[in-house]
């Protein structure tokens, strides 16, 4: 399932929605861990998240975390430089899980806010995949296009069966690529700014991903 959700002011429009092809049912209910879910942020490389600039927390239930950014913004035009049409960010995340559970990511919801002038096109673009495996889940994207100014919203739910959780008793860290693009298309940007941002100082606006859990086999 792909879901975008634009929302500005009171109102909300749903601009595409893709059914899930056959056999890419929902994930069965799974037991959340007991126990204090942990995680320590490794290391943060990207010209969108400098050190410092981007946080994380694990939900009070153990079903989800979130990373919050504070200077993640992608901006073409007045005031800009030529570098700023791309911010980019990795994180390396290391998840303390309880004994007797592993986890995976079943559902990823991305959230930030535009200002795109009529003409320009934004992008973002995400990943994540745990470090020395192979499977690694399939880069998602989605482009944004202007004129608009709101928040913006993008969901990335991976079918159950296409889930990959962490090997058990394997310490591995979980890498979370995203992206930003603005692209200036025919617009003044002599004249205008457009930008795409993914960062929010007060929490509001937040990545979360959602954790599918699963228990070791002894």
């Amino acid at each position: 399932m792909f879901r975008t959700v634009f929302i500005g002011g009171a109102t909300a429009a749903v601009l595409a929605a893709f059914t899930p092809t056959a056999g890419s049912a929902e994930a069965p209910a799974a037991p959340v861990p007991p126990g204090k879910v942990t995680i320590d942020l490794v290391s943060v490389n990207g010209s969108g998240c400098r050190p410092g600039t981007a946080k994380v927390a694990v939900s009070p239930d153990n079903t989800a975390f979130t990373v919050t950014y504070s200077e993640y913004l992608a901006q073409v035009g007045k005031g800009s430089k030529p570098t700023d049409f791309r911010k980019n960010c990795q994180l390396g995340l290391n998840v303390h899980a309880p004994q007797g559970f592993t986890y995976g990511v079943a559902k990823a919801d991305y959230r930030g806010f535009a200002h795109l002038e009529e003409g320009t096109v934004g992008s973002q673009q995400a990943s994540y995949y745990f470090q020395g495996m192979s499977a690694t889940t399939t880069q998602r994207s989605k482009n944004f296009i202007g004129p608009m100014e709101g928040n913006w919203q993008v969901t990335h739910t991976v079918p159950y069966q296409s889930i990959v959780h962490k090997k058990c008793g394997e310490q591995r860290n979980i890498n979370i690529n995203t992206q930003l693009l603005v692209n200036g298309g025919w617009s003044d940007t002599d004249a205008t700014n457009s930008f795409m941002a993914m960062d929010s100082t007060d929490g509001s606006l937040n990545t979360k991903y959602h954790f599918s859990w699963k228990k070791c086999e002894r």
